[in-house]
């Protein structure tokens, strides 16, 4: 297949296709003289999931390793896993302080309407 065809099976644009075979995601097929480079099903199938893995919040230099391992060590994949699962509940937990705190800017906020506003002050006493 094209790569614009490849691009469209895979949800994504040609220029994603050609950044990951920059980062050596996805190898580039060779062009025949005068002809198109043709990607197989195979291509398609780490495209797919690169993407996935993505979704999952995988870096790319993670899936870069993921791909490395193929099929093999279930011990180097979940080390991995356990990586990016220890970040995303980091995140998940900075998230809701960040929410909290801003909840109740707002609700402080909407308890009066004179200045100075709390969200702003509560901004500029980070700062100073």
């Amino acid at each position: 297949m094209t790569i614009g065809r490849l691009a469209r099976q895979a949800g994504v644009n040609i220029e994603t296709i050609r950044y990951y075979q920059r980062r050596g995601l996805l190898a580039t097929p060779r062009k025949p003289p005068q002809g198109v480079r043709r990607y197989s099903g195979e291509t398609l199938a780490r495209l797919r999931f690169i993407k996935r893995a993505q979704e999952l919040g995988f870096t790319l230099r993670e899936i870069a390793g993921l791909l490395k391992l193929g099929d093999g060590s279930c011990r180097e994949t979940r080390a991995i896993a356990e990586h990016r699962l220890t970040d995303i509940e980091t995140r998940i937990r900075d998230l809701q302080s960040m929410r909290a705190t801003l909840d109740k800017l707002v609700r402080t906020c909407r308890a009066g309407d004179q200045p100075p506003c709390p969200i702003i002050a509560s901004l500029k006493h980070d700062i100073d």
